[in-house]
């Protein structure tokens, strides 16, 4: 008996260590190696021809590339994994794998803001049409279904408001029509929520985030079910995609260690988070894992962790140059796009005109953070001496 065939089955923090990997492939080395190529060499004619040898082109794979693919596979749950050099090309590629000219693609209204600006600018002139939907309708997203809806897009939570979407209820009402159901769950990470095991088909990450961890790869991951396997494989290969074996390289060392940040993430962001709702000068704090949080329950339902990336309303008449003044005087939140990475980050939110199915309640100054791994007590005060700064 193997050493693999006598286990019990693995949890999934030993599992993010132990996936895709097999030293004994790489004379006992632990960790794949970097594998730069372009040509690969065949023996003789007939291998070449056959197909049959394992890599052909350096395009196509190489072990490095497999060791990451093999392992996300392992931790989505999933027929396939292809990489992609971007979150929004990952998001790219798994919306363009399942729809055509004449479909229709539904998606919802607190969509991350560049997967909105694919959808209104690239897909119209493939033909496709794309409508938005309010996130709550779970599985009432049914009345907006046509004879042509191909594919569901979901992300949970969502992009700047942190809605939490009912994706059990969705995949069922999609499933009458044969609808592909998409989700970004890039804030959670396959640690966190595993899409597929909820019935989703393409399961999105953007890689740059949680998996690399560190804020110094962009990377994008997209798994397949059975049923969306065949399209994503077929168009990644046609459209030549390839991430360069270093970064794919970083992703995998980055994920060996998702389950000790993540970790200290979430205790992070908890602590800070049930400070700031108690301050006055703040209104909502934007969270699923907090149980004041309207999504709460529908995230412990489908979730077993959260992450760093939150936000919160400033009080109603709040001014703008209060606001920016919060974000300036802040010393240990950088000012960046960005989230995933070990630093703590904060950028200014203005909800109006941000949605097109919905409203906002109201026309207030929001910030979104990302709570880093500094110590939480380091990041409360500075975050109480800008409020100070801001609000005096």
């Amino acid at each position: 008996m193997s050493r693999s065939e006598s286990r019990a089955p693995l949890k999934p923090d030993t599992r993010l260590l132990h996936s895709g990997q097999d030293p004994l492939a790489f004379h006992g080395f632990v960790n794949p190696p970097v594998v730069h190529a372009s040509t690969v060499l065949f023996p003789d004619v007939e291998t070449m021809v056959s197909g049959k040898q394992t890599y052909s082109y350096g395009r196509r794979g190489n072990p490095t590339t497999d060791a990451l693919e093999d392992a996300l596979k392992e931790m989505e749950g999933a027929a396939g994994v292809k990489l992609a050099n971007s979150g929004l090309n990952a998001i790219a590629l798994a919306i363009l794998s399942c729809v055509r000219s004449g479909d229709h693609l539904l998606l919802p209204d607190t969509a991350y803001g560049p997967t909105r600006h694919f959808a209104d600018t690239v897909l119209p002139g493939f033909g496709v049409s794309v409508e938005y939907y309010d996130p709550l309708l779970g599985g009432d997203v049914k009345s907006l279904f046509r004879p042509q809806t191909a594919a569901v897009f979901t992300e949970a939570p969502g992009s700047l408001t942190f809605e939490m979407q009912d994706i059990p209820a969705i995949v069922a009402a999609a499933r009458e029509i044969d609808a592909t159901v998409l989700m970004d769950n890039t804030w959670a990470s396959p640690l966190y929520c595993q899409p597929l095991a909820l019935g989703v088909d393409l399961s999105l990450q953007a890689g740059t985030k949680y998996i690399v961890g560190h804020s110094d790869v962009m990377l994008g991951t997209v798994a397949a079910s059975e049923k969306a396997w065949k399209g994503l494989n077929a168009l990644h290969g046609a459209m030549g995609c390839h991430v360069a074996p270093d970064d794919v390289y970083l992703g995998l060392r980055g994920l060996r260690t998702l389950s000790v940040r993540l970790e200290r993430h979430q205790r992070n962001t908890l602590t800070v988070l049930n400070w700031l709702k108690n301050q006055p000068q703040v209104g909502a704090v934007r969270y699923p894992a907090l149980d004041s949080d309207p999504g709460y329950d529908l995230w412990k339902r489908d979730f077993t962790g959260s992450s760093g990336l939150c936000a919160f309303d400033f009080v109603k008449d709040t001014a703008r140059e209060q606001a920016h003044a919060f974000l300036d005087a802040l010393a240990l939140f950088g000012l960046g796009f960005s989230w995933g990475g070990y630093e703590s980050l904060a950028i200014p939110v203005r909800l109006k005109g941000q949605r097109t199915a919905t409203k906002v309640a109201e026309d207030l100054h929001s910030v979104r953070l990302h709570i880093g791994l500094e110590h939480p007590e380091d990041l409360i005060n500075d975050i109480d001496q800008a409020l100070k700064k801001a609000f005096a």
